[in-house]
């Protein structure tokens, strides 16, 4: 008991006097930690993309940021309908953010402002689109294996695959499934 009472009983010149020093080394430790952190965060767990143009309008807007988690395609496959960012393929140190329309081995056919899907007579289901396509003359692709057909939402105004000279995005291109928004508000992207 006496010696813990000890510390109590010392005098303000008897306790160790302050260190600008010693704030100084413990305050660069605590920023340190953080930037590894944010390193290894951003790195290898999550990704973070601001979206420049009006191509995925209604679901994301022009200017708005969002956060992909790195992590959702080392154990699942890329799904219809996600929506990723990944590296252009005509233009790798440019990020896109696209929604995956056709997976591996899909024959995509694109006729009357519609999207149809191996050879089916039913158009694709696309309830997040801003607007119906503008007609165009018919479009034919065949997905090649690891490899994604992207489009935009906004389909009118949108740089996507049926624009590429490099049509495919290889799925070791993709960089994250986009998984919210968070700024200018936040809100979970389907």
């Amino acid at each position: 008991m006496k010696q813990e009472n000890k510390n109590a009983e010392l005098t303000p010149e008897e306790q160790q006097p302050f260190s600008w020093k010693q704030e100084i080394w413990d305050w660069v430790k605590i920023i340190i930690t953080a930037a590894v952190i944010a390193f290894v965060l951003n790195k290898f767990i999550i990704a973070n993309s601001r979206v420049p143009s009006g191509s995925m309008e209604n679901t994301i807007m022009t200017g708005d940021r969002v956060i992909g988690s790195r992590l959702t395609y080392k154990f699942q496959e890329p799904e219809r309908g996600d929506i990723v960012i990944f590296h252009w393929p005509d233009d790798e140190s440019v990020y896109f953010v696209k929604r995956i329309i056709g997976l591996p081995g899909d024959i995509i056919d694109i006729k009357n402002g519609k999207v149809y899907l191996n050879n089916s007579e039913t158009p694709l289901d696309e309830p997040y689109l801003l607007a119906d396509m503008i007609p165009e003359p018919p479009l034919h692709y065949e997905v090649p294996e690891d490899c994604y057909f992207m489009m935009g939402d906004n389909r009118n105004d949108s740089l996507d695959a049926r624009r590429w000279e490099n049509t495919y995005v290889h799925k070791d291109k993709i960089i994250a499934k986009v998984l919210f928004r968070y700024y200018p508000r936040i809100n979970k992207i389907e």
